[in-house]
């Protein structure tokens, strides 16, 4: 069983709906699902290549945080890939839950919106994990909360799992409606333009060759950056290229990657650095990840402190030595 996590916040370390997917994905992995998950401010750009990662999924968890109104506009724009972009074959057998938490008001409005759109692209929405938040410390060490959470996602397990039969949906006819007004309509300037791009084979076939490759990116990413944690080169490497040093600081860090039983030792001094995989019995810090976590940080998707913010890394030693990582290394 496979579920795809959809985050359309804007990942700030105060956002609650960060402790609610890391809750959300333990549960799931608990219970051996396959989770995914994709954080839509990383791809502002390629937004549109993301509705094919619901491909072969049973079920997918749309989550956002209302800060002042409406569900934001990194998920409006996902939702728009879906209704364009989107296979409606497949998209017509994937279960969404709508997983909404509300910093300011109308988590209710943005839970029916996820509903309702999700219904008119075809999918089968079910009843979402809704609530308000006013302080967040409180929120995320209630007992409460995690009992909830728990609940909510095995109750969507069990429906993943049951695949419970729907009456048909008025929203279906209203999409095939839509579909059959012609689509987009285009200026005589912009209709001559497209028929000249149409006719030129070497343009058609160049368009064809960028779909196939993003199509096969985004299937390959998660097999992809696990090879690349198995290639102590390239992490080196990747160290080595990144290294921007800072003057008077030296230190020592042991970097245990917990999912593959290795250390990575950083020193830092004066001169450079050395890396290696081994031991060292004198450290400043003691640094403890996954693989996944590692490959965010040198490909330039997370910050050592941020990961540290959210719970990803734990930290033993100075915690001042940890945050001057993120100044000595600038990973792109």
């Amino acid at each position: 069983m496979k579920v795809v996590l959809f985050y359309g916040g804007r990942g700030l370390i105060e956002d609650p709906m960060l402790f609610m997917l890391k809750q959300t994905e333990k549960v799931l992995r608990e219970l051996e699902v396959d989770v995914e998950r994709i954080n839509l401010f990383e791809f502002k750009g390629t937004i549109n290549t993301l509705p094919q990662i619901i491909n072969g999924s049973d079920g997918i968890i749309l989550a956002t945080t209302v800060e002042w109104l409406g569900i934001g506009g990194y998920m409006q724009t996902f939702l728009d890939a879906c209704w364009y972009y989107g296979d409606k074959n497949e998209i017509a057998k994937v279960y969404m839950l709508p997983m909404i938490i509300s910093t300011s008001y109308g988590e209710r409005e943005a839970e029916l919106q996820l509903i309702k759109a999700w219904d008119l692209i075809g999918g089968i929405p079910s009843p979402g994990l809704v609530g308000y938040v006013k302080n967040a410390a409180e929120f995320e060490t209630s007992k409460v909360t995690l009992e909830i959470i728990e609940k909510s996602i095995e109750k969507f397990y069990r429906t993943l799992l049951q695949k419970p039969l729907q009456l048909p949906s008025s929203a279906h006819l209203i999409k095939d409606m839509i579909n059959g007004t012609g689509g987009i309509d285009f200026s005589p300037q912009e209709t001559e333009q497209l028929s000249k791009l149409v006719n030129n084979d070497e343009f058609v076939k160049k368009q064809k060759e960028d779909i196939e490759e993003l199509s096969s990116f985004f299937k390959l990413k998660m097999n992809s950056d696990e090879k690349k944690i198995d290639t102590i080169e390239y992490i080196i490497g990747k160290l080595r290229s990144s290294f921007k040093g800072q003057l008077g600081f030296e230190a020592a860090f042991k970097i245990s990657i917990s999912d593959k039983s290795k250390n990575l030792i950083l020193q830092i001094s004066k001169g450079g650095f050395n890396c290696f995989i081994g031991e060292m019995e004198e450290v400043d810090v003691i640094i403890s990840l996954t693989s996944d976590v590692l490959s965010k940080i040198v490909d330039g998707r997370m910050s050592f402190q941020r990961g540290f913010m959210t719970g990803e890394i734990s930290v033993k030693g100075n915690f001042k030595t940890l945050y001057s990582l993120d100044q000595v290394f600038k990973f792109k």
